[in-house]
């Protein structure tokens, strides 16, 4: 069954009207052959009649108390309809042909390139690049995190085998996105499979940037990762995972250190505690550490000194459109 909330077709837009409101819209769509459905003291269309539903309301002023929703997602007052309709940018390139897939290096202490985080860019139609930072608030407003999340990590998938047979990807994902590990999944493990990558070289790594309250929603996500032979590594720990008791419920194989406890960490004795406290419950929970963010040799070897394993950051290479032909840096 189709995801309501995963095409990249129109979406369907409900509103939440009052009783004497029904009535008068409903008249106004019948006059402009606009689609519409109407259930108990709700209106439900398409973007075309959500649209002039919107601007009627605003210029009879009769705005106040509606409320709006895409598809089966939350509900939003009638002013935040406008940043969807600005959105609807992000409709026309959620396909891979927009798409092209950057490479950062992460290294091991001695300087070898263990792997690279994949990381998605996007291009308008005039090739001007369209970075995470916006792309994704627009991809949330309308809607659209499970499209974006999906194009994303199928897309990086495929990069791996562009890398050296001994080194892995690191890919991106937001568990918000998924609702059904085992259906939502399934193509990314075909297509794993189908190329022959070793699933051993992909490792998943969850976005903390988006807030998770579901906690035995992302424990399923990982838990199927790992059925399938996946690893997984959590990002920015030391600033949303900060108890030992959701750490230990994931049980992460590889923890990245949120890089604003990196940058200066050499000459910052709070910066740190933060890191040493880190490694401390990496070797506990037998994690591999990563630290992300190294831009200056002093903090590269303040970290190498304390016994973090894996670095990533300008330090040692930004973000390329292909990976590098070398195995050490």
């Amino acid at each position: 069954m189709a995801c309501k909330n995963c095409s990249i077709i129109s979406p369907r837009i409900t509103f939440q009207l009052n009783k004497n409101l029904l009535s008068l819209i409903s008249n106004h769509f019948i006059h402009y052959g606009h689609h519409f459905n109407v259930q108990d003291i709700y209106l439900e269309t398409n973007e075309k009649g959500a649209i002039d539903l919107y601007d009627f309301l605003i210029e009879m002023e009769l705005a106040n108390g509606v409320k709006f929703k895409l598809n089966k997602l939350d509900w939003h007052s009638l002013e935040s309809f406008h940043d969807f309709v600005e959105a609807s940018w992000i409709d026309s390139i959620l396909n891979e042909d927009h798409l092209t897939m950057h490479f950062q290096p992460i290294v091991e202490a001695d300087g070898k390139i263990f792997g690279y985080e994949l990381l998605a860019r996007f291009n308008d139609d005039n090739g001007n690049i369209i970075y995470p930072d916006k792309i994704f608030p627009a991809a949330k407003i309308r809607g659209r995190t499970f499209a974006l999340d999906r194009i994303c990590r199928m897309h990086a998938v495929k990069q791996i085998e562009r890398l050296k047979n001994d080194q892995k990807g690191f890919i991106n994902f937001i568990p918000t996105a998924i609702y059904s590990p085992e259906h939502y999944l399934r193509t990314t493990t075909l297509i794993a499979n189908r190329l022959n990558i070793d699933p051993k070289r992909i490792i998943f790594e969850v976005v903390e940037t988006e807030k998770i309250d579901d906690m035995d929603h992302l424990k399923n996500i990982l838990h199927y990762y790992q059925k399938n032979g996946f690893q997984y590594a959590l990002d920015d720990v030391g600033a949303g995972y900060n108890t030992l008791n959701v750490l230990e419920e994931l049980s992460p194989p590889y923890m990245k250190l949120d890089m604003k406890f990196v940058l200066g960490v050499a000459d910052d004795s709070e910066k740190q505690a933060v890191a040493l406290s880190f490694l401390e419950t990496a070797r506990y929970l037998n994690s591999i550490p990563l630290a992300e963010g190294i831009e200056t040799v002093e903090d590269f070897n303040w970290l190498k000194k304390q016994g973090y394993q894996l670095f990533q950051g300008y330090y040692f290479g930004k973000p390329q459109s292909e990976p590098l032909e070398t195995e050490y840096i």
